[in-house]
């Protein structure tokens, strides 16, 4: 286990890298002994920081939802990171691609909580009932730790992910949004284009076999913290698609069916 001050230090280390738009070595490079609750440790101590600068918590992501994302980052479990209120952008904006570091889009289903959710015995029904709405949703991730040191090639693990804040940087909402059980969602599909040629196509059932049981997995990794989902709260319910990487220029549109589209454009 790291050591309260390691935490810290790990923790502002990922804050210089975002504010100073410059990418670190991986953290396990200097603690290659970094368990899971450390790197969660980590992700907290920074999003501390953030809300004590007067940034608010607007919800959370699920990341590495899809078995083959998990074998890829040799996991077999999901992770969690926190959403705040800037990284909310409107659909059909435009942002600067340099104030990301390696940005991608990633498709998602979103989650519009009207009722808490809390326990380790949470079903998906419960998440239906107190599921407002769903819509779809656009992600943008980025890295604040390099991927693969341009040195040694040293590839980051999912340790330093979790740290990371499991890559958040931006969340677009958009389209039609629907009650859960109006359409069976894990037959939810998009084709995402890239500057309108089709980069990735998907369907949300490759969320854990279905988006809501995201839902529920987080609910069950909070219980054991004393920590639910609260009313007003959007959760990302994992991507279904793989990080498409984007650059200034770029649009990026991703087509719902009869739930409409999502875009967001890069200068």
């Amino acid at each position: 286990m790291l050591t309260k001050e390691q935490i810290e230090t790990a923790a502002d280390r990922l804050y210089q890298a975002e504010t100073s738009r410059k990418q670190i070595p991986a953290l396990t490079l200097d603690y290659p002994d970094m368990t899971m609750e450390d790197a969660y440790a980590i992700q907290k101590a920074w999003v501390d920081r953030k809300v004590a600068e007067g940034r608010k918590v607007m919800g959370y992501k699920i990341g590495l939802t899809s078995r083959a994302m998990q074998m890829s980052s040799n996991i077999d479990e999901p992770d969690y990171g926190v959403l705040l209120d800037d990284m909310l952008f409107e659909d059909g904006a435009t942002i600067k691609a340099s104030d990301f570091l390696d940005p991608r889009i990633e498709v998602e289903l979103a989650f519009v909580l009207k009722k808490p959710l809390f326990g380790s015995t949470v079903t998906i029904f419960d998440v239906i009932n107190a599921t407002d709405y769903v819509i779809p949703s656009l992600e943008l991730i980025a890295a604040r730790c390099l991927r693969t040191d341009p040195e040694t090639g040293y590839t980051r693990k999912v340790y330093d992910t979790i740290s990371d804040n499991a890559a958040n940087a931006g969340i677009v909402l958009g389209g039609r949004p629907i009650r859960p059980t109006d359409i069976d969602l894990r037959w939810a599909g998009c084709m995402l284009y890239l500057n309108g040629q089709i980069e990735e196509t998907g369907l949300a059932g490759g969320v854990l076999g279905n988006p809501l049981k995201g839902i529920t997995w987080v609910c069950k990794r909070f219980a054991p913290h004393n920590v639910g989902l609260e009313p007003g709260q959007v959760i990302l319910s994992g991507s279904f698609t793989r990080p498409v990487p984007v650059k200034a220029g770029d649009t990026v549109h991703a087509d719902f069916g009869s739930l409409g589209g999502v875009t967001l454009n890069f200068e």
